[in-house]
């Protein structure tokens, strides 16, 4: 969905216009010159998700080709490098009038690097470790362009991290301590930078190239056909009378929205124009509705079956088919917008907030007539990964074909092969960002493999931590953030489950919950100020302020910020253990956010006065520690404690509310401290 005023990530566009300069025979060669870009950029990505498509099916091998995994990423690579430098310009943001002669060098270098690879890696491959001229050349060559291309595309805080990396990788005998290294050759570390499997044509590139961009496919196409208005309809319908409705639509919305996208600021852009204007409608102040809508659409990276990037990795690093990992996040995603749900309505009742009239909804009967176009692509998916334990990038096939079957029936897409066209360039637009960040991060991968500092790390965190896991817990989420403020989620994963995930699993910390964290707080990341990329869409569109709308985010998501320490000390919320211990610690957490969220907007039935809410943040806390086995007898009573409070406030609240009759009647508890 395309919005006026707005330019996909790195300021890349369709349209280079041309301005007018007195020559005309000059403005005539600039319209040549923007056209031709045009058509070849289209070409390009149209290309990418093809030559994807061919691969993920093992097409190469039906045919009887043979055809390495590298030589594909190498094609990869040359058709995003050769667009990143057609389309975002050299200075982030700007407009781009026309192609500048230096870039369509850089594009050529770009294909060149990557054609290097896609022709030449059986031969490389088979004398990996010898180094020769052309190799350090083109090694070189094809790092300069990626950490150029994501200077585009993402900014300067990835690129440097990575020249840092590479610093380190070479000069390593300069570094103090434990860190201290013998160094790489600059020629030795070129090469296997970008040649080697574990680098760039590494782990973070087959997420990108294998299983990523069947699901971007799958994405635009359920969009196409009418999936995501159906998902923004039936949230309408279903809860736009409720107190608090548009708020409620926002969260419904992007939690069925998050389920194809996987990406926060996607889900803010399709669901924020219709959300943002309805909550302002009814009485949300602008950075408020901007920070509902944000907040609900970040849970969109966490929610199976189609998470963010960065959850494909979790398989690669912790051998863990993704089958599994989808499904011990679904209750840890349900939780998260559970929380978020609670707290709006909270807010909604405390502010008076009323729903929106039952004539300004879509009748319910006639979107469910709709709902085949979401239902069954989504269903074919879930049966594909859960049931045929196809690997994802496959399964997200299976659920693209019933979409091409389903657009059949739709007059608007019924043999429409432009529409086809337009998805699949679309695709692999969507391509290019996610591309040079994973090659970025398949660098930085790359030096901490070749210089031994993966074994160091772990080490110096563990001797800082001092065997804390809760310190460690905070160290960690606080870096997560911080990096996730200037790099892509899967960028931070990346570097994280290198480096910090195995001084968790040292600890005694169950390595899905390890990596779980990790990826949770990259992508809080992204609603916490000062730099939170959601949170700043979502102003956008509420016409608010920036920052006023972060800390909204932060005041409105804070519950999100507890549930990876939840399951963290209770894996049980990943759904692991006995059936009993899986319903216990959903239970009293779900109970927990209730009271924590009572607490903190201070509404239950009525306004709770200051020692009330101090009480219900306390019963809420007791609830949601976790049962351990270690302190089995403490973590009981703590638990049933904190549920007798509970219980006993509610009744009081219910008690005052039953017998006020409208006026509020003064009990020991409503004294201010």
């Amino acid at each position: 969905m395309n919005h006026p005023g707005l330019s996909s990530p790195g300021g890349l566009t369709w349209n280079m216009e041309v301005s007018m300069p007195e020559s005309k025979p000059e403005s005539s060669r600039s319209s040549e010159q923007s056209k031709a870009v045009r058509l070849l950029t289209r070409v390009l990505l149209t290309a990418l998700p093809v030559v994807g498509v061919f691969f993920i099916m093992d097409t190469p091998t039906y045919l009887g080709w043979e055809v390495l995994r590298e030589q594909y990423y190498g094609i990869v690579l040359a058709i995003v490098l050769s667009s990143v430098f057609l389309l975002a310009p050299f200075k982030r943001g700007s407009d781009r009038k026309k192609v500048p002669w230096y870039d369509f060098i850089f594009s050529f270098l770009g294909f060149a690097v990557g054609l290097y690879v896609a022709v030449l890696y059986p031969q490389i491959l088979w004398r990996l470790g010898v180094v020769t001229p052309d190799r350090v050349i083109m090694s070189t060559l094809a790092i300069v362009l990626i950490l150029e291309a994501a200077r585009r595309l993402t900014g300067w805080v990835l690129p440097i991290l990575a020249l840092i990396f590479i610093l380190y990788g070479r000069f390593a005998w300069l570094a103090p301590g434990l860190l201290q290294g013998p160094g790489i050759p600059w020629d030795r570390l070129a090469n296997s930078l970008f040649l080697d499997p574990n680098a760039v044509l590494g782990t973070p590139m087959e997420v990108s190239a294998v299983i990523v961009i069947a699901y971007i496919l799958f994405g635009n196409l359920l969009s196409g056909v009418g999936g995501g208005e159906f998902v923004t309809n039936i949230a309408v319908a279903g809860f736009g009378q409720f107190r608090g409705g548009p708020a409620k639509i926002a969260v419904a919305s992007s939690t069925l929205f998050g389920t194809i996208s996987g990406s926060a600021v996607a889900n803010v852009m399709v669901d924020g124009w219709i959300t943002i204007p309805l909550m302002k409608k009814t009485g949300y102040k602008p950075h408020v509705a901007g920070a509902i809508e944000a907040v609900a659409s970040t849970g969109g990276q966490i929610m199976p079956p189609v998470m963010g990037a960065a959850a494909f990795l979790i398989p690669e690093y912790t051998g863990i088919p993704y089958s599994r990992v989808a499904l011990a996040a679904l209750f840890p995603a349900l939780l998260y917008y559970i929380c978020m749900f609670i707290q709006i309505d909270l807010e909604a009742g405390k502010a008076g907030l009323r729903g929106l009239p039952r004539d300004q909804l879509p009748p319910l009967k006639g979107v469910l007539g709709e709902s085949y176009l979401f239902v069954i692509p989504l269903a074919a998916l879930v049966y594909a990964l859960f049931f045929l334990f196809l690997a994802p990038g496959k399964a997200a096939l299976v659920a693209v074909a019933a979409i091409l079957v389903l657009s059949l029936f739709r007059s608007q897409t019924r043999f429409r092969f432009a529409w086809i066209l337009e998805e699949l360039a679309k695709t692999g637009k969507g391509l290019l960002e996610l591309t040079v960040v994973v090659a970025v991060a398949g660098i930085i991968i790359g030096v901490i493999t070749f210089s031994g500092l993966g074994f160091v790390l772990p080490v110096i965190l563990g001797r800082l931590a001092e065997g804390s896991i809760i310190l460690l817990l905070l160290v960690l989420a606080v870096v997560n953030i911080i990096l996730g403020m200037g790099m892509p989620t899967i960028a931070v994963y990346v570097l994280l489950a290198v480096i910090m995930a195995p001084a968790l699993i040292q600890l005694g910390i169950n390595v899905l919950a390890a990596h779980l964290f990790i990826l949770y707080f990259g992508i809080l990341s992204m609603i916490t100020p000062p730099v939170c990329f959601a949170a700043f869409a979502g102003a956008a569109i509420a016409k608010a302020s920036s920052m006023r709308t972060g800390y909204a985010c932060m005041r409105l998501g804070i519950l999100a910020y507890i549930v990876p320490f939840l399951f963290i000390f209770s894996p049980s919320l990943l759904l692991m253990g006995p059936l009993s211990g899986i319903v216990i610690s959903a239970g009293t957490a779900i109970v927990g956010c209730f009271l924590l969220g009572c607490g903190l907007v201070g509404y239950l039935f009525r306004d709770l006065s200051a020692r009330k809410r101090m009480l219900m943040c306390l019963a809420g806390i007791g609830l949601l520690i976790p049962i351990q086995g270690q302190y089995f007898t403490l973590t009981v009573i703590i638990n049933l404690s904190g549920a007798i409070l509970a219980l006993l406030l509610f009744l009081l609240e219910y008690r005052q509310k039953t017998h006020s009759n409208g006026v509020r009647k003064l009990d020991p508890l409503d004294a201010e401290a």
